[in-house]
């Protein structure tokens, strides 16, 4: 079980730090932590601490932090998906697996075929998953999760590096191992249940987007956003 919490207001010479409630809980509660304990502080900007508790109690945590240290876990490439989110239950797993493989940067679209936009409240959960899995794999830099926006916005806003839309008719992605290779940026659109409609695949193609090919089958959002994530994640 993790011994890392997420401190966003880790001193950078290091000193007291009060753990949030969630995490001051997190640590009582569930870790059954006692003072003198060694943690890892992580601020999500990619700085951690070792640090040693305090006090605790079973709403409060202080503990005093070791000077914070830059450690770089994430890939070469920067990645950005702008996904049509799916239905809540698949959609929380998929953020887990996107944070595991270092993403950077994650934006819900609204396309022609969504269903049902996400909530505010939905997105409040998925970003509180961004930072339960980055406790658990160690990652230091939190992935961003946007507000929803349109297709249309989307493809209006500058993008750098390797640009993609994932769609059956597209290039094989393990024919393109070198551009990945090469890579330091990439943004890849990944569609709904029922896939972009054409207009949005023209607009798409126009804005310099590739179409790029998964396989045989046909995934689901959320496989073809991790299948995506998996061959930048280098």
């Amino acid at each position: 079980m993790t011994r890392r919490y997420y401190a966003p207001d880790l001193p950078p010479s290091g000193g007291l730090v009060p753990l949030s409630d969630e995490e001051a809980s997190h640590a009582a509660r569930v870790m059954r932590a006692k003072v003198g304990d060694v943690i890892t502080l992580f601020d999500g900007c990619g700085h951690e601490s070792e640090s040693t508790i305090v006090s605790i109690d079973k709403r409060k945590c202080a503990v005093e932090a070791a000077a914070a240290v830059a450690i770089d876990r994430e890939p070469k490439c920067r990645t950005h998906l702008g996904i049509a989110l799916p239905k809540p239950e698949r959609c929380k797993e998929m953020i887990e697996r996107l944070t595991e493989l270092g993403v950077h940067r994650v934006t819900p679209l609204v396309c022609q075929r969504t269903q049902r936009p996400p909530t505010d409240s939905l997105l409040t959960k998925l970003r509180r998953i961004v930072i339960e899995s980055s406790k658990q794999c160690e990652r230091n830099v939190l992935m961003q999760i946007d507000a929803p926006t349109s297709m249309e916005a989307f493809l209006a806003e500058p993008h750098t590096g390797v640009r993609w839309i994932a769609h059956p008719d597209g290039r094989p992605i393990q024919s393109l191992a070198a551009e990945i290779d090469a890579a330091t940026s990439a943004t890849v659109l990944v569609g709904p249940e029922g896939g972009f409609s054409d207009e949005e695949v023209h607009s798409a193609i126009e804005s310099g987007y590739e179409q790029v090919g998964l396989g045989a089958r046909i995934y689901r959002v959320e496989t073809a956003a991790c299948v995506m994530a998996t061959h930048l994640a280098r």
